[in-house]
């Protein structure tokens, strides 16, 4: 609905002459005081849910049609200026770097889907070529409707990129991470180059809600999965509320101090156990079964045979993180080929044919 200025609306003000000749008011109203609620009330917050309780003001009719999913809403030659509510470490003492959690505010105009990404753009110049800096791209760690449920705000999960210079024997300040550094610095308040969003590669296939998904991290990696978690299970969302299938998560991190949202899994994990499985790879604690680093594809590899024959039978794997997890993984899967007589060029081939291997690595 249109909206339309105080003075314009079907509300006599004490301070008004009357509407036509011979009317006589019976009842006046402070003009002030009005337009002082009127103001307060267009300036309300969307509603965190519809008056059922449930999280569906910013689905598509059916849920699951992707057709119009939001791409490239901004891009980088005219960003979005967003705002940084919160900036807050999500790690422990004992890990290694510093991981923050990052909440912003894009009042509403940046819709996004669950396995995209936001562009950030950072201030300043990149001194090899004098141009202003370029976009740095970062998987939303939190569902469309924002942790707040208001559908105004995004989530990313950022690492602090340091570089260990050995012969300063020290951290070289000249070689951190430009953008990361940026995000995990910000104060509340900050202005924020957004562009996006971007990306259908991590899509949950919400048209079934059977499928089982299979979600792979490494750090960081684990944004999109948050977001997938939190639609399947925190939310009251049309998905979350048919949804039938395994989320099975696997993370893989140095130690229990760089766990990434642990006590989150720990409450889905209580809520609903017969959904949703997680397993963590700890590489400076654990080791695998020869004895070495337990590594996210050491792991993985543990339920090889139980992975493949989800995935045979229409599973949904999902990659997400450092690139060097990939080839153990696909030599794990291979293996189970060659034991099941198949050709592993085949049966990858029939998985990427429907759909049901996704890959976000860098």
């Amino acid at each position: 609905m249109a909206r339309v200025a105080p003075s314009r609306m079907g509300v006599r003000m004490a301070s008004d002459e009357p509407w036509f000749e011979d009317c006589v008011s019976t009842t006046s109203i402070d003009k002030t005081a009005f337009e002082a609620a009127y103001n307060t009330a267009m300036n309300a917050p969307a509603p965190a849910a519809s008056a059922s309780g449930k999280q569906d003001f910013l689905e598509a009719s059916p849920y699951w049609d992707q057709s119009n999913i939001p791409v490239n809403t901004y891009k980088n030659k005219a960003p979005f200026t967003g705002k940084i509510i919160s900036v807050k470490r999500i790690v422990g003492p004992e890990a290694t770097g510093e991981t923050c959690n990052i909440v912003m505010s894009h009042e509403g105009k940046m819709p996004y889907w669950e396995g995209q990404s936001y562009g950030v753009i950072p201030p300043g110049t990149n001194p090899k070529n004098g141009k202003p800096n370029s976009v740095r791209l970062y998987s939303i760690a939190s569902s469309r409707y924002g942790d707040d449920m208001t559908g105004t705000t995004t989530t990313l999960c950022v690492r602090r990129a340091t570089y260990w210079c050995p012969e300063l024997k020290a951290e070289d300040p000249a070689k951190k991470g430009v953008c990361s550094n940026y995000l995990c610095d910000a104060k509340a308040g900050d202005e924020v180059k957004l562009t996006g969003p971007s990306g259908k590669v991590m899509l949950i296939p919400e048209k079934d809600p059977n499928v089982d998904l299979i979600m792979v991290a490494t750090g960081t990696g684990i944004a999109p999965y948050r977001s997938f978690i939190r639609r399947l299970f925190v939310e009251k969302t049309p998905y979350g509320e048919v949804y039938k299938g395994l989320a099975w998560l696997f993370l893989g991190v140095a130690n229990t101090d760089a766990l990434l949202y642990d006590d989150e899994w720990q409450e889905v994990l209580k809520s609903h156990p017969d959904n949703f499985r997680v397993d963590y790879a700890l590489s400076r604690e654990q080791t695998n079964k020869n004895g070495g680093k337990m590594y996210i594809q050491d792991k993985v590899a543990e339920y090889s045979d139980e992975i493949f024959t989800r995935m045979d039978n229409g599973a949904h794997m999902y990659f997400c993180g450092l690139k060097g997890m990939m080839p153990g993984i696909t030599e794990m899967l291979e293996g189970v080929c060659k034991e099941k007589g198949l050709v592993w060029e085949d049966k990858l081939g029939e998985w990427k044919k429907n759909g049901q291997w996704h890959v976000e690595v860098y």
